[in-house]
């Protein structure tokens, strides 16, 4: 007879439907699911879950020995990423100086940039620079600082560029380009080790590398690309963590003696994790994030409380009974420190030129604000670059809380998800032979850049947001809930600043996440490895279709997204909602 002395669960003689609460009796009928049993299969396995790999029939069908097998199955944790990654680094270093135009605002941040890498602080430039600048002149960097109101590091990435390829448009585009490629193999990598799946982590890549919108900001200087990367990189930095901290649990945990890890109370509660250096690199990423522009504040609130989530759900399933006491003893200190503190001090050493610079008038804009106008006070014992650096950043507040100047390009956050109203960078009206028009277009070309997504692919996202909404509330899918996290922590902030002047391309922020819940409504539709051939070559069939649909989608709208002179009438068939216009 089993002993139930040591149980922790006072209802062992009831029924399995009667231990259940009420409430998740009826959430039932929507595909609810309670926590699995912790010790109902090898804790390893539930901590650390193996990576899925191709059916032994696939290879037996392709003739495939299951020696080279095993290799293609390891190489392929790489080939694929990098293929994925290669079609997305030539589309977009394709062409990468056309226009050559100074679009949309390329006219603050290349300056700025230049500015930036030269003499440490933006400046004033005269009216007529662009045209001196796309001229190939000599530009003269002025010397009076200019008020900006985004922090430097996104612009000094793209000074990276143009300190390596020159002052013009292939120069100032270079880096976000860049960027914008690892951003593809990031995702790649990231899907792979979420999902557990190379096929799902390509399958996430390669939409991201046919995204509209993430395919013109990799070919704009803009600071929203720049953005994206970092927060990205902080959330794969988190992810490998999370694996790490995991298998160090795992490893720590008792075997039994049927060579099983089973969970353990003391060892889940008493285990420390180290220092964790996976999770200071993603302090310094965050920190990058809001020294790029200050909405990173929202992605770094998120994605700690996720982290420590994280860590709740790792101690429990290592066997912890209080894992919200043990992670606040044990992890949330140390976590606290690698994430919030190092963000602060990124951000803060972002300003060095500022800093550094003069402090007689000639140096950044309010560089010598506390040793003329802010004299006296309660916080003079600060060192005055820090006094200035503060009021530098409170007027920089005051003006974006009160940003409402209307824009003929500025929409509303509810429509983003539905693509209500893309952004026009870029457009020009060549007549026939000229400008790229074809000489037989009859009427004059349009040549447009336009911040639109992929149509097909934002559509589906819709849906793919339900469907990680409900994976995450029903059946307790810590990826969705992951993927639902870097959703919200780039979109749902805007909804709190609907008076002021924002604009669709922001959402590039949260697209990657967007992307891993399309692959991974795929992966629902395509089924699980249990399923039955049948089952399996119809949902393969049914994404198969669906992805080429949305790849055909990207080549339809290739023209919009890299100002290639079409005629109008062309132009006006990609206009599929009068909002684009």
């Amino acid at each position: 007879m089993t002993s139930t002395a040591s149980s922790t669960d006072t209802r062992q003689g009831q029924a399995p439907h009667e231990q259940r609460p009420s409430w998740q009796q009826r959430l039932r009928r929507f595909g609810y699911q309670g926590q699995a049993r912790s010790d109902a299969r090898d804790v390893r396995d539930r901590l650390v879950p193996p990576y899925t790999e191709p059916s032994p029939r696939l290879w037996a069908a392709l003739g495939v020995p299951h020696t080279l097998a095993v290799r293609l199955v390891r190489w392929s944790a790489w080939i694929g990423p990098l293929l994925v990654t290669l079609l997305a680094g030539v589309l977009r270093f394709w062409n990468l100086g056309h226009p050559k135009a100074v679009i949309f605002d390329e006219t603050y941040y290349a300056k700025d940039a230049w500015g930036l890498v030269h003499r440490g602080f933006e400046v004033n430039w005269d009216k007529n620079a662009n045209d001196l600048i796309l001229s190939g002149g000599h530009v003269t960097i002025p010397g009076d600082a200019a008020y900006v109101v985004h922090p430097p590091v996104g612009k000094y990435v793209i000074g990276i560029g143009e300190l390596l390829f020159g002052f013009d448009p292939f120069g100032w585009r270079f880096m976000t380009a860049l960027l914008g490629t690892l951003s593809v193999l990031m995702l790649c990598r990231i899907g792979r080790r979420l999902f557990r799946s190379t096929f799902l982590g390509c399958l996430a890549g390669a939409l991201m590398a046919v995204d509209g919108l993430h395919f013109v900001m990799s070919r704009t200087a803009l600071l929203d690309g720049v953005l994206m990367f970092f927060v990205l990189a902080a959330f794969g930095c988190l992810l490998v963590d999370r694996d790490k901290a995991r298998a160090r649990l795992a490893a720590a945990l008792p075997v039994d003696a049927d060579g099983r890890v089973r969970p353990d109370r003391h060892t889940a509660e008493t285990t420390r994790l180290g220092w964790r250096p996976w999770r200071w690199a993603a302090g310094l990423m965050l920190g990058l994030a809001i020294g790029t522009k200050w909405n990173g504040l929202y992605i770094l609130a998120a994605f700690c409380l996720m982290a420590v989530l994280w860590d709740v759900a790792s101690r429990r399933v290592a066997g912890a009974r209080h894992p919200y006491a043990v992670v606040l003893k044990r992890d949330t200190p140390l976590a606290f420190l690698a994430t919030v503190p190092v963000a602060v001090v990124t951000y803060v050493l972002a300003w060095t030129g500022w800093i550094f610079s003069a402090t007689d008038g000639s140096g950044g804009y309010y560089r010598n604000w506390a040793a003329t106008s802010g004299k006296g006070g309660s916080w003079t014992f600060l060192p005055d670059w820090l006094r200035s650096l503060w009021h530098y950043e409170h007027q920089v507040y005051e003006f974006h809380v009160g940003l409402s100047s209307p824009h003929t390009y500025q929409s509303n956050p509810w429509s983003w998800l539905v693509l209500g109203r893309p952004v026009s960078y870029f457009y020009e009206s060549p007549a026939p032979g000229k400008g790229g028009c074809p000489s037989d277009a009859g009427e004059k070309c349009a040549s447009e850049v336009l911040a639109l997504g992929t149509p097909l692919l934002w559509w589906v996202g819709c849906l793919a947001v339900l469907y990680v909404l409900w994976r995450w509330l029903f059946r307790r899918d810590w990826r969705a809930g992951a993927i639902a996290c870097g959703i919200a922590a780039g979109y749902l902030p805007w909804f709190m600043y609907q008076e002021r002047t924002i604009f669709f391309f922001y959402a590039v922020v949260f697209l990657p996440f967007l992307c891993l819940a399309v692959a991974m409504l795929l992966g629902a539709i395509i089924g699980p490895p249990r399923s039955s051939d049948t089952r399996r070559v119809a949902g393969a069939t049914g994404a198969g279709v669906l992805v080429l649909l949305i790849a055909w989608n990207f080549i339809y709208f290739w023209p919009l997204y890299t100002g290639t002179a079409i005629p109008i009438d062309d132009w006006r068939a990609r206009m599929w909602l009068d909002t684009w216009v």
